[in-house]
């Protein structure tokens, strides 16, 4: 199965460049892909080799690869993400680009991506969409990945992550073969291109982005891979995922938010026209607190672990925080918030103690009770938290 080196190589015999084709039933179109991968290593004086990374095929793709003059690298592991995990784990160049082997990118452009890498570059992204200068053909890409879903999430990459790319969902890309291992990626499915773009904009490497054509799926027997809400929601639980931002953190704040704001309406009992705000409003800004206040931990708590995990990189200003509120500070803390809360749920049972465990007036005892219970669960939740967080936080030696 060893495919031979497209190309004049270095003295040493070195491979510069490795073409990475994940494959799975791509017999109509993998020859074509492979004939243009190598006539533009050929063209360009590049000295590469083209790895076809083999999910399971049954049509006799592995045939065609090595009969085209391809590397067959068999990964028993299903999904996309796994097959460019083994593709990848077996080239030999210094650099990589991997693409589809469906004759919609056309390999004949691998020349461009190489002068950013020579120069510098970690990562180069492909882009198909005019925003960055790229071009999609007639019937190459369905209507809404076109004018919705890609230009949404890579907006959405630029805006959460910093992505300085205009197509995340690219699949043609060539990066430094040391990246992937930086990186450490994790994802299987077709996650995996986004999670690539995503880490390597969080740890802060090299990216440039180059302009291509997408051109029609050349298969004509079967219907893409691809399923437009199926993928779409699977990127958007990535995103989130990999955001604890904004899957806990902004959405807590505008929840604490809320509930001060229903506070300060409803303490003095103000009335805006015929509308008055007493404990009901009470009620509704506690839930609203104590929600936002669970958010926020969880937050904290999914941003150590992922840390610890590698999955993230470390965060000073996370560092600077826990410098500041240690355990012993932030269960100080704690414990003063639930002394608040319970002494002010001990003012409550004074007045019932006081009319002799009596009927009370609820719309006057509440007033107390309400901000005590919350006070005391805040404080709670707080003490729990800061031990799971010291946990979180030990390090394996």
């Amino acid at each position: 199965m060893n495919g031979s080196v497209s190309g004049p190589a270095g003295s040493d015999g070195s491979c510069e460049l490795s073409i990475v084709m994940p494959c799975l039933n791509e017999a109509e179109t993998l020859a074509t892909c492979i004939a243009k991968a190598r006539r533009a290593m050929a063209e360009a004086s590049i000295a590469g080799e083209v790895v076809v990374a083999d999910n399971g095929s049954t049509d006799g793709s592995q045939a065609i690869a090595e009969r085209e003059g391809a590397r067959v690298v068999p990964v028993a592991a299903r999904g996309y993400g796994s097959a460019l995990m083994g593709g990848i784990a077996a080239a030999r160049g210094r650099f990589v680009l991997m693409g589809d082997a469906d004759d919609s990118y056309d390999f004949l452009e691998v020349p461009r991506f190489m002068a950013p890498l020579r120069a510098g570059a970690e990562l180069v992204q492909g882009c198909r969409l005019p925003s960055g200068g790229g071009t999609v053909a007639e019937g190459a890409m369905p209507f809404l990945h076109r004018w919705w879903g890609n230009p949404m999430f890579s907006a959405m990459a630029r805006r959460w992550y910093g992505a300085p790319t205009h197509d995340i969902y690219c699949g043609m890309r060539a990066f430094r073969r040391e990246l992937v291992d930086r990186l450490d990626l994790r994802c299987t499915g077709m996650e995996y291109a986004t999670e690539m773009i995503i880490k390597a904009t969080i740890h802060g490497a090299r990216i440039a982005e180059v302009p291509i054509t997408l051109h029609p799926d050349g298969r004509v027997s079967r219907t893409p891979h691809l399923r437009t809400f199926r993928d779409g929601w699977r990127t958007l639980r990535f995103f989130l995922m990999y955001s604890p931002r904004w899957l806990f953190l902004v959405p807590g704040f505008l929840l604490g938010l809320a509930g001060i704001l229903c506070y300060v309406l409803a303490l003095p009992q103000l009335s805006i026209g015929r509308i008055t705000f007493d404990v009901h409003t009470l009620l509704f800004g506690s839930l609203a607190i104590i929600c936002g206040f669970q958010s926020v931990l969880f937050a904290v708590m999914t941003k150590v672990f992922a840390i610890n995990e590698r999955m993230l990189p470390m965060d000073t200003r996370l560092e600077r925080a826990f410098q500041i509120l240690n355990l012993e500070r932030g269960l100080l803390l704690a414990a003063l918030t639930m002394l608040a809360g319970l002494a002010l749920l001990g003012v409550a049972i004074a007045q019932w103690v006081a009319v002799d465990f009596g009927h009370l007036e609820y719309a006057r005892t509440m007033r107390w009770v309400i901000p005590g219970v919350t006070l005391t669960t805040l404080g709670f939740q707080a003490i729990l938290s800061g031990f799971f967080l010291s946990i979180l936080g030990m390090r394996r030696r």
